[in-house]
This record gives C-alpha cells, structure tokens and sequence, in this order.
C-alpha cells in the first residue's frame, strides 16, 4: 500500500530535499508550503522524474490553514504515515535587544506552528496504530550560545515537546524522532532576521561575530541533501533512534558536551566561538 508523507516548508533546503527523497523512494509526498508560486522547481523535478508530489498551501502560523490542508490531505489519501515538521525561520539577537513580540514570533512558528500541526495528524496515527513524527531541531536544540536566543531556546523547546511526544504516542505504535543538523548550507542563515539592537546595546559586538561565524560555517556546511537521506532512513528503521545528529560540526559539539562538564563546555564554546 503506498505511504503518505507531510513535509512543512518544502520550498527550499532540508525540506525541498526531505520531499525529493522520500518522492524517490515511493511515498506520496505532501510538499507543503505558505506561497505556492514558489513550488515551481519542485514540482519541474517532480514532472521530470515523475514522482509523486503535490503541493498544499499551509501557514504553519495559522490554525485555519493547518486544518484545511490537513483535511484536503486526508480527504485525498485517508491516511498520513509521515509528517516531517521542517518549517521554521531564525532570528539572531541577544535577550535584552529583541522585543518580545518577536520572542513570541519565533516560538509561535518553530513552536507552536507544530503543535498545532501534531494536534491535528496525531489522532489519525493514533486510530492507524503507526506513523512517523519528525521534530526538525538543531544542534542549537541542546546547546546554547549567544547571539541567537529566540532561535535557541525555540529549538529547545522542541526537544523537550519530542521527547514527552515519544512516551504519549509510543504507545499507540506511533514514532517520534528528533533530527540535530548543525550548520547546513542552505540559504537559512543568510535569511535569517536580525533585531536591531539598541544604540547603546553592549550586545552588538557580540552578536555581530556569531552572525559573521555561523555565516562562514554555513558556506562549507553539510548539504541538505544529507539531511534527508537521514531523515528517510529514520523512517524505515523499525525502532529508530530518539535522535539522528546531522553533520561533522554537530558531532564535534555534542560529543564535546558530553565528555565534559558544564563549566569546561562554556570554556570550550568560549574558545570555539571566540578564537584570540
């Protein structure tokens, strides 16, 4: 029987790539996106190697566009065994230079958006007894640093909701897996938004090198491509793993974290972020 597949902001990066993927290997793949004039490419590919991909309009921000596409999904296909929660933007600034609405900007897409989105496809896995969750996060989901930390603590926040998900839904055979990419060569960080900090901010020089350093990793950064292929074998794992880290940075970072404490990390990121 052939599977049914969710990808959130399929535009462009992990999620054009995520979509491809799973297209390639068989899925009916939902390419989900807020602009649909901006699914040309994607659907050019699809065309051309004839794979099975649709496009559906769907604004993670708004609850009204979630349902509808939710239920045109389920109208067409009746089940859903994969949703790939990619869609979600950054925002480089430090605490005390980004306004709050901003804060609540953030968390409400990379947040909130996939709450609202589980809230709706949850209960159709629940009644298939299966189905995969994939909770893109970050390497930023597990360590913090400066610069960006609406981003951060949103990724964060994600962690923590995949991880609650795995206990609720595992038992009523439904996965949730979490993927860790660290910095990949897409256009996100060259799009990321940046809060004007204050005149006087004390912040600025701070923020300014992170911006300037993840830039630069971004340039030699794991393909996205990459990204998906893990994505896809995570799904056909019979029993996949709480976490897929993406990426030799990644892996640098985490595997430094846990060999060491708190306080010899800080010093460590310390290090690694501002070099003398």
């Amino acid at each position: 029987m052939e599977k049914v597949a969710i990808v959130t902001g399929a535009t462009s990066g992990i999620g054009y790539e995520t979509c491809l993927s799973l297209a390639r290997d068989g899925f009916y793949t939902f390419a989900t996106v807020r602009d649909v004039k901006k699914a040309e490419k994607i659907l050019q590919i699809a065309k051309k190697e004839n794979l099975k991909i649709e496009i559906i309009e769907l604004d993670v921000d708004d609850e009204k566009s979630i349902s509808t596409a939710i239920q045109k999904i389920l109208s067409k296909k009746q089940q859903i065994d994969v949703l790939v929660n990619n869609a979600g933007w950054g925002l480089f600034g430090s605490v005390e230079d980004v306004p709050l609405k901003n804060f609540r900007a953030q968390f409400e897409t990379n947040f909130f958006g996939i709450i609202s989105i589980i809230q709706k496809v949850a209960p159709v896995m629940r009644k298939q007894k299966s189905g995969v969750i994939v909770n893109i996060s970050s390497v930023a989901g597990r360590i913090g640093f400066p610069g960006s930390p609406a981003y951060i603590s949103s990724k964060f926040a994600l962690e923590g909701l995949s991880e609650s998900l795995r206990y609720e839904l595992g038992q009523f055979g439904v996965k949730v897996v979490i993927i860790e990419p660290g910095v990949i060569k897409t256009n996100f960080f060259s799009s990321m938004k940046i809060a004007e900090p204050k005149p006087d901010s004390p912040y600025k020089e701070i923020t300014e090198k992170v911006i300037m350093g993840v830039k630069m990793m971004a340039e030699l950064g794991t393909p996205p491509s990459e990204v998906a292929t893990t994505i896809l074998k995570a799904i056909k794992e019979k029993d996949p793993k709480p976490r897929y880290i993406v990426g030799n940075d990644a892996q640098m970072f985490l595997e430094a974290k846990r060999a060491k404490t708190d306080t010899e990390f800080e010093n460590y990121l310390k290090k690694e972020l501002f070099p003398s």
